[in-house]
């Protein structure tokens, strides 16, 4: 089976060889001028536009922005539109100027689609750095067909190739998948983010079982992508059953920990005994749940560290959560008081610095128990209710163990340390 049958079909067209006679005719110099003083005059209109946009001093719009974008390939082709009516008019020759109107257009359509594309996926960064390149590149695919080079190119790239079974693959043929498998892809991805937007304004779904159902539907879309993609080209689906075979052998082995992890993401999910914003601890890291993803899960502590645990982890070992059925946790604080001290108006003051502060909670109420007789003092702990543990309790322990000072101290409540009584006998 010849995989290149379908591409190898393109017949050279007359565009080449006009265009070389054309250089030996005395009315190229027009030609030439005509195209050089239009992409002159684009530019100073494209930079007079972007100027007049940047000193309205307002915020740029979506359009403004496609605007500076368009300004100098559209004002070049109406430029280059109208010098081509003058020369037909005059009798003189045009085919360069003829040629120069389609690679100009096509670079408003690569300009437009690469805008499109950076706000659908304005987060990500691997786009925005290689936006330049990969609308270079594209332009200059479409530029190959535009100027009819691709036949030769295509002759060319067909003789270097390999068979595999059935199937013969080529440059050519591996040069037009890569073409075509980055489209599909790109529109995979594209309604997989529409899809996605719908999704997240769900109220009624949970957000666990949005995450999972944006990474299936991602994963569905670029793997039909690909096989549409490798089918179009003429590549035989079946001729790679071999290595894919192979390759998933090799993944089984190498990479069980990848695949553990993959596997205890969508357990997880499924599952949601773990969501975000959960205040959970495990393996000695503690914090706030702020991303889960389907190989690992994003805890980020008060301080501000985040701390990126496998999912392998969450769910071989064991996980402390305080948010799991509810938000409220219980949290306490403790302090000796000397002996002979009223017990009762110690432990109600206690109860009144933890009540003063807004986060503890009235019901369940703080409560006092005496935990210990020590050698030196009588020890009494304070505990107390928040609904907000994702905000951490040490700051909140250290305005009740203040309050609970400044209350003592106004009521002639010692809190004792411990003393030693050292005798010297003479012998």
């Amino acid at each position: 089976m010849d995989t290149s049958a379908n591409f190898l079909n393109l017949k050279p067209s007359n565009l080449l060889p006009t265009l070389w006679k054309e250089l030996f005719y005395a009315d190229i110099t027009w030609q030439i001028l005509a195209i050089a003083v239009s992409i002159f005059l684009a530019f100073i209109i494209s930079k007079a536009w972007r100027n007049k946009v940047k000193n309205d001093g307002k915020d740029d719009t979506r359009l403004d922005l496609l605007l500076i974008r368009l300004a100098f390939p559209l004002s070049a082709v109406a430029f280059c539109g109208i010098f081509l009516i003058l020369l037909k008019e005059f009798g003189f020759h045009y085919s360069f100027l003829d040629l120069a109107i389609p690679l100009l257009g096509s670079m408003a359509l690569v300009r437009t689609t690469i805008f499109i594309l950076r706000q659908t996926f304005h987060k990500n960064q691997l786009l925005q750095s290689w936006e330049k390149f990969i609308s270079t590149a594209i332009w200059c695919w479409m530029a190959l067909y535009i100027a009819d080079i691709v036949p030769y190119l295509a002759i060319g790239l067909d003789k270097f190739g390999v068979s595999i079974g059935e199937t013969r693959v080529s440059l050519w043929v591996l040069l037009n998948a890569i073409v075509l498998i980055f489209f599909t892809i790109i529109i995979a991805l594209w309604i997989s983010s529409v899809i996605e937007r719908r999704l997240m304004k769900l109220e009624s779904l949970d957000s666990s079982l949005k995450i999972i159902g944006i990474r299936l539907i991602k994963t569905a879309f670029t793997l039909l992508a690909l096989m549409i993609s490798l089918s179009t080209v003429g590549i035989d689906m079946t001729a790679l059953s071999v290595f894919t075979g192979a390759l998933g052998v090799g993944l089984g082995f190498g990479l069980q920990k990848i695949a553990s992890n993959y596997v205890s993401g969508f357990i997880i999910l499924l599952e949601r005994s773990i969501k975000l914003g959960n205040v959970i601890e495990v393996a000695g890291n503690s914090g706030q749940v702020s991303q889960i993803t389907t190989r690992f899960t994003v805890i980020k502590t008060l301080t501000g560290i985040e701390h990126i645990i496998p999912n392998e982890m969450l769910i071989s070992n064991v996980v402390k959560s305080r948010t799991l059925n509810s938000t409220s946790v219980r949290d306490a604080t403790s302090i000796g008081v000397a002996y002979g001290t009223d017990l009762d108006l110690a432990m109600k003051l206690m109860v009144q610095a933890a009540e003063k502060q807004p986060r503890v909670l009235k019901d369940p109420a703080p409560g006092v128990l005496l935990t210990s007789f020590g050698d030196s003092a009588i020890n009494l702990s304070v505990g107390f209710w928040v609904n907000d543990p994702e905000n951490g309790t040490v700051g909140l322990i250290s305005d009740i163990n203040k309050e609970i000072w400044k209350l003592f101290c106004e009521n002639n409540i010692s809190v004792p340390f411990p003393q030693r009584e050292v005798r010297i006998l003479n012998k």
